[in-house]
């Protein structure tokens, strides 16, 4: 018999550094012990019927197979009115329009078609993990920013000083997750002069642009003068319609740019289902010019307020957010050295589970935050915050 070799087979070189997503394991945990799950962005309200009969009658008409890499026409149309009519963007849907497998989709097909290995991107802190780890999987540099508490201010000093000649892009999330976030027309034109200074994409996640509360205003940055050809502006229907499984993304770009991130989309993907495509179109049309966005931001308004009272009532004073559907609270008064022991104190004690604030910061900040996360059916976010104030 052949005699064998030492193997040499092992993991990539950024493999060991992955670990899984903390939010990703405080649901697992949060499921393990029967708990009420506050951690993962689910949103697991009902989704609007002509959304949910569109994708049905879909299916029963045989849309089964794949589409065209960028869409189906219907969907592709839906979004190119819904983005003139709500973000003042004007996009081809034959030329400009890419439907993407979520708004994580549109966002690694983006960053694979646009930047190199050893490239920097400007990311503002508290983060998106996924944003992180996506740049990071790419070979493609985070540069951490922190905004500035407790609003969350951005910090236009700090973010001058974070640009270096290797800097190609900045990954604004407005409403922001975690924070809810909202960033202001000025700040937004104070980016866009920073990015046309520099010559710089701009990557926005705007997914959760309908949750806005106390009268703030969504601004896309591809608006803003000189904008247009270097954002890509990424969104999707996930959270708007409550169909987060379902992976409908889009983004919106120059046509310069489109083929390219439909090819790694494409490679990458293949296509957003195609049933659930239909689905969407059909509620971006029926939905168009009715109440549904305006009572959505009311609903979970209400919402948010309602858990902040209880986090308020329980001595974990949240940071009141603008927009999106999370709050971060000040965990200092949980048991733990750390905010993962933190979390898991929490869903020990009361069966309601958090994430840990280190999640969404660097070099040791986040700690004492937890974020929760009030996109729940009335029921379950009235037992979370009985459960809360039982603390």
């Amino acid at each position: 018999m052949p005699i064998l070799k030492t193997s040499t087979l092992h993991l990539s070189d950024i493999a060991p550094t992955i670990i899984q997503s903390e939010i990703r394991a405080m649901s697992v945990e949060c499921d393990r012990v029967g708990g009420i799950n506050l951690a993962q962005g689910i949103c697991d309200t009902e989704l609007p019927l002509p959304v949910a009969n569109g994708a049905i009658d879909a299916i029963h008409a045989g849309h089964n197979i794949y589409t065209r890499l960028d869409g189906i026409a219907t969907l592709r149309h839906a979004i190119s009115e819904k983005l003139h009519q709500y973000n003042g963007i004007t996009a081809d849907p034959e030329s400009q329009i890419l439907v993407t497998n979520g708004a994580t989709g549109a966002l690694y097909a983006s960053l694979l078609a646009l930047l190199n290995p050893g490239d920097e991107v400007i990311v503002f802190e508290p983060f998106y993990g996924y944003h992180v780890s996506t740049l990071i999987s790419l070979r493609i540099q985070p540069v951490i920013v922190p905004l500035s508490q407790p609003d969350w201010q951005l910090d236009l000093d700090a973010l001058r000083h974070a640009i270096t000649l290797r800097t190609r892009a900045i990954i604004i999330n407005t409403p922001s997750n975690p924070s809810g976030k909202v960033f202001t027309l000025a700040e937004c034109e104070a980016l866009a002069d920073i990015a046309l200074q520099h010559d710089l994409f701009v990557f926005t996640d705007e997914i959760y642009e309908y949750f806005l509360f106390d009268g703030n205003q969504h601004v896309s940055l591809a608006t803003l003068p000189g904008m247009a050809e270097r954002t890509i502006t990424i969104s999707g229907l996930s959270k708007t319609f409550s169909i987060t499984g379902w992976r409908i993304g889009y983004l919106a770009a120059d046509p310069r740019w489109i083929s390219a991130i439909g090819y790694f989309h494409d490679l990458t993907y293949v296509c957003s289902p195609a049933p659930l495509q239909y689905g969407a179109a059909e509620g971006l049309r029926q939905l168009q010019n009715s109440v549904f966005y305006t009572n959505l931001s009311t609903e979970y308004q209400l919402k948010r307020d309602q858990l902040c009272d209880a986090l308020a009532d329980t001595g974990l004073t949240p940071s009141l957010p603008g927009g999106a559907y999370y709050v971060l609270a000040d965990a200092s008064r949980i048991e733990g050295d750390t905010s993962r022991e933190k979390a898991r104190n929490l869903l020990a004690s009361t069966g309601v589970a958090a994430v840990a604030g280190s999640a969404f910061f660097t070099n040791g900040r986040g700690e004492n935050i937890l974020r929760f996360c009030f996109g729940k059916k009335p029921e379950d976010l009235d037992q979370a915050c009985a459960a809360l104030r039982s603390l």
